[in-house]
Formats: structure tokens, sequence, C-alpha cells
């Protein structure tokens, strides 16, 4: 059986050869697209199957399943998060608060919910980074947009991973794939309801990151 990793000519750290990484991505890309179709019983076997590659080559990448999911947790975060930094360029405080929320549901971080569970130790270093750059990013666009006049002053940046949360969710007995055809339009709906001025006075304070940390 032929190793997967290299060499590589600047210190001596091992890395993947390129047909390794593609196969390793593909997997990863595999992964994503059968959780948000299927859930999260969706088996290795059905994954590599997806992912055009042997069962042989899947468990030379990833030991087993909670591996696996990490590693999609971990990818879908990354995008995530480049997506709301990213987004600070637009010019428009509330298209970019608005491109964020589009983007970030297009991730289906909803329906991919149900792989966060597990023991999440081995990366849990990493998830504070990816949650730290994310909170920062989410808490500059909703300020952005706040000093606009262009979002009501009662909403909190915990508010929008909830709705994100929520409106990327399937609804029971309907499938992942059927939500896919009304999420654009709901979060529009959701995003009409940031605007300023307010129509309405919600009850209790709006959802901090903090609300949303697990706590023992």
């Amino acid at each position: 059986m032929s190793d997967v990793r290299t060499i590589t000519k600047r210190g001596g750290a091992p890395r993947l050869r390129a047909d390794a990484s593609r196969n390793r991505e593909r997997i990863v890309a595999a992964a994503r697209e059968a959780f948000v179709e299927y859930g999260a019983e969706v088996t290795l076997d059905q994954i590599a199957r997806r992912a055009g590659v042997g069962n042989a080559t899947m468990y030379r990448h990833f030991a087993d399943r909670a591996e696996l999911n990490r590693q999609v947790v971990l990818e879908v975060l990354d995008r995530v998060v480049d997506l709301a930094e990213s987004a600070a360029a637009d010019p428009d405080p509330f298209q970019a608060l608005r491109r964020f929320v589009h983007g970030a549901a297009a991730e289906r971080v909803g329906a991919l919910c149900t792989t966060l569970s597990g023991d999440w130790q081995p990366i849990a270093e990493e998830l504070v980074v990816r949650r730290t750059r994310l909170e920062q990013a989410v808490q500059a666009l909703m300020d952005r947009a706040r000093t606009a006049g262009l979002i009501r002053a009662d909403v909190a940046p915990g508010d929008i991973v909830i709705a994100l949360s929520q409106l990327t969710r399937p609804l029971p007995g309907t499938g992942c794939l059927a939500l896919g055809r009304f999420a654009e339009r709901h979060l529009d709906i959701f995003l009409d309801g940031l605007r300023a001025p307010a129509r309405s006075v919600l009850p209790g304070p709006g959802a901090t990151f903090e609300d949303l940390r697990p706590h023992p």
C-alpha cells in the first residue's frame, strides 16, 4: 500500500501528494453534500461512492466517522468565516450583511448541525480560533450597518446566527433538499425585519454570542 504522504523540500514536514490531496478534498466535499442531503446517519461507504473513491482510500485519509465529521465542520467554518470577512468589502453596509447571510446559508449550516455531536476535543483549539474570527467579523458587519442607521438597535449578532441555523434546517418530514427552494426568500424576509426604523418592539434582549456558547 502506498503512503499518501510525501516530504516537503523545506523543513522535512510531511504533506499530502497532489493526487492524495485531491482525493481528500473530494471526500470532504462529498461528505458535506451527503450530510446535507441524507443527514448525519449516512455511512462512510455511501460517502466514498459519492466521492468516487474506494473504501481503502477513504480509511487512509479518515480513520473513523468522527474524524471526517470534524474535518467537514472545520472546512465549512473556514468558508463561513471567509464570507463574513470578505463581505466587509461591500461599500453598502446593509448589502454587506445580506451578502454574508445568504453566503452562509448556502453552506446549509442548519442542516449540518446534526454532525456537531460527539467528542470535539481534538479540534477544540481550532474551533475556538475560527469562532473568534467569525464573531468579530459578524459583529463588525452589524456595527457598521447600525452606525449607518440601516438596522434596528434591538438586534444582536446572535440573532443572525440563530436565524441562519433555523432557516437552513429542514422541516421534519420534508427532506433536506426541499428547503433550498425557499431559503433565500425567507432569508430576505428575515433581513427586512432587521431594517431600521423598527416596526415592532421585540420581547427580551437580543441573543449574544455568549448566549450561544455551550456552558458546563
